[in-house]
């Protein structure tokens, strides 16, 4: 791990996960903008998609920051294969069909505490509450009919802000269509104390830029906001996914 140099003055806005991570400079930057939370994506069919031996080459060139293994319906073995790379943290992408004994395997091979569920719902399905115990945190992101996340396109900003006030003892992270334009009004009418970001602050699928990552931290405040002696935003950091 290498450790990254951050703003002194970067204050707590809501944590902040860059995901579908490619390069280990782009994991760099992320971390010295202020990201809390690095994505790497195993999912074959994504454009950011990245195979076991490629975060091997970068992994001795990764900042010192949580990361989390993102794929879609893993098997036990593969969950054993990214807890041997190193990673806490698994972000599971499934059907929202999928049986709870599917999904409950997961929490049994890795954690219900490590686990984020991200159930892809169609509009109009709600929230599957049967997978509440299984996990801690719950990733909500835009629905796309032929692809498990990376539309681009924001999603139910209302929806989000009524589950997380419904059950505030889970932890919800809020992904879909963010950017530098829409973020800050994207946490005022949401209330998300996490949140994803991948294609918003690319310069092409799997390549981030590092103008585009500074701006989206600036939209959320900046570290010229933090207020004066030293007393932090207000915001409880504990209720955030560790």
């Amino acid at each position: 791990m290498v450790p990254v140099e951050r703003d002194p003055l970067m204050r707590a806005y809501p944590k902040v996960k860059i995901c579908g991570i490619t390069r280990a400079a782009d994991a760099t930057a992320a971390a010295r903008a202020g990201a809390a939370y690095l994505g790497f994506i195993f999912y074959p069919k994504s454009p950011r998609g990245i195979t076991e031996d490629d975060y091997r080459r970068m992994r001795g060139s990764l900042p010192d920051l949580p990361r989390v293994y993102v794929q879609v319906n893993p098997d036990r073995e593969e969950l054993d294969r990214a807890r041997e790379l190193g990673f806490s943290r698994f972000q599971i992408h499934f059907p929202v069909d999928t049986p709870p004994a599917t999904v409950a395997g997961w929490a049994d091979s890795v954690g219900a505490a490590h686990l984020w569920l991200a159930p892809k719902r169609p509009p109009g399905v709600p929230f599957p509450k049967a997978l509440l115990p299984l996990a801690q945190t719950f990733l909500v992101d835009t629905f796309r009919a032929d692809a498990y996340g990376g539309s681009g396109k924001t999603g139910d900003w209302d929806g989000f802000r009524r589950l997380s006030e419904a059950y505030p003892d889970r932890n919800w992270v809020l992904a879909g269509g963010l950017t530098p334009d829409n973020v800050a009004e994207a946490v005022r009418c949401t209330g998300a104390r996490v949140i994803d970001v991948s294609s918003g602050v690319e310069s092409a699928p799997g390549r981030k830029d590092a103008g585009k990552i500074r701006k989206f931290f600036a939209a959320l405040g900046g570290p010229e906001e933090r207020p004066s002696g030293g007393g932090g935003s207000g915001v409880t950091r504990s209720a955030y996914p560790r």
